[in-house]
């Protein structure tokens, strides 16, 4: 494979992130006014990066970001949308509930399709939804079970779309680390946005996808640092969730552990859990979900709040860090 291109792109993605899956009512309904406190207070909050899919909500988060972000100066704010799944009309759903998390009707039905043809698709719609005529970052959305033709075909259409400039940067969009290294290993992309696999809970991408992403000059977008909910309060309760189910007692333990030690150096998880992943010098933004403006406006705040060096450190001599955590040097 040839030498990386240089990736500016990558160089300018704004830091912290707003991530838009609520907008498109999972799990239960958002309502306009909070769509659009959002992104508004996100906005007055600097927050200048904002993700989509057509995947959330059968394209209502597309179309309320679009909506919502309209009238910004283009220049001034970076989105990212992802491919993979078409949509298409299913006149029979449109009395029943979509059936993959989110509260919208099932007048719309989610294709898998990752031909080129399907790709070049799913951006025009996605353009339509979005009333934009560029997307910065297009991810290649969890193509696990089709990652062959993920490679071969979606990610060739996606580098056509960027030569061509409706597409700044490309990437993919992933829960699993090995997989995303292979995607880096193999092919020209700019970003890898991984959930939940580099976080206070769980640094498996360590072992693969962080040493790769270095040497390929490949910026990594670290989503659901959360880990679903477990590190969302500064004390996890018994009910926690962690990767979407419920979290077991010895990760909870961990959890009150590192939540201890925060504690002890006036921070609070949360707060630790946003500012970790930038700790890694391959990783260039952090997003994080909200679906009001007091939620967006806690996130800023916990990514604006100060943690100290010495935090990270115990929580390494401690063992609740592995190795090779912190490759940008504390302070930075």
């Amino acid at each position: 494979m040839s030498e990386p291109r240089a990736r500016h792109c990558v160089d300018r993605l704004p830091p912290l992130g707003l991530g838009l899956a609520q907008l498109g009512n999972l799990y239960r309904e958002t309502t306009e006014e909070e769509a659009s406190s959002a992104i508004d207070t996100a906005w007055g909050a600097g927050i200048r990066y904002f993700d989509t899919a057509p995947h959330y909500g059968l394209g209502l988060s597309e179309q309320r970001a679009g909506r919502f972000l309209a009238g910004r100066p283009r220049d001034q704010f970076a989105l990212s949308t992802k491919v993979g799944r078409l949509l298409i009309d299913n006149p029979d759903g449109a009395t029943r509930r979509d059936d993959q998390g989110f509260d919208v009707p099932a007048a719309t039905r989610r294709e898998w399709d990752f031909s080129r043809d399907g790709i070049r698709r799913s951006i025009d719609a996605s353009l339509a939804r979005l009333g934009l005529s560029r997307i910065d970052i297009a991810y290649v959305h969890d193509p696990d079970d089709f990652a062959d033709q993920a490679l071969h075909e979606a990610i060739p259409a996606l580098e056509e779309l960027r030569e061509q400039g409706v597409l700044r940067a490309i990437g993919v969009g992933v829960n699993h680390s090995a997989l995303a290294s292979r995607f880096v290993r193999e092919t020209d992309i700019d970003l890898v946005m991984i959930a939940g696999r580099f976080t206070l809970l769980d640094q498996s991408a360590l072992e693969d996808l962080l040493p790769a992403a270095r040497d390929r000059d490949v910026g990594i977008v670290a989503a659901g640092v959360y880990n679903s909910g477990v590190l969302s309060a500064p004390r996890p309760p018994r009910d926690a969730k962690f990767d979407y189910a419920d979290a077991p007692a010895d990760l909870l333990a961990r959890a009150h552990r590192i939540a201890d030690i925060c504690e002890t150096f006036g921070v609070s998880l949360p707060e630790a859990a946003v500012a970790f992943p930038r700790l890694h010098s391959a990783v260039v933004s952090v997003v994080v979900g909200a679906r009001n403006g007091a939620q967006a406006q806690a996130t800023a705040d916990r990514a604006a709040a100060t943690v100290p060096d010495d935090l990270w450190r115990t929580l390494l001599d401690e063992g609740l860090l592995r190795e090779g955590s912190l490759t940008t040097a504390p302070g930075e």
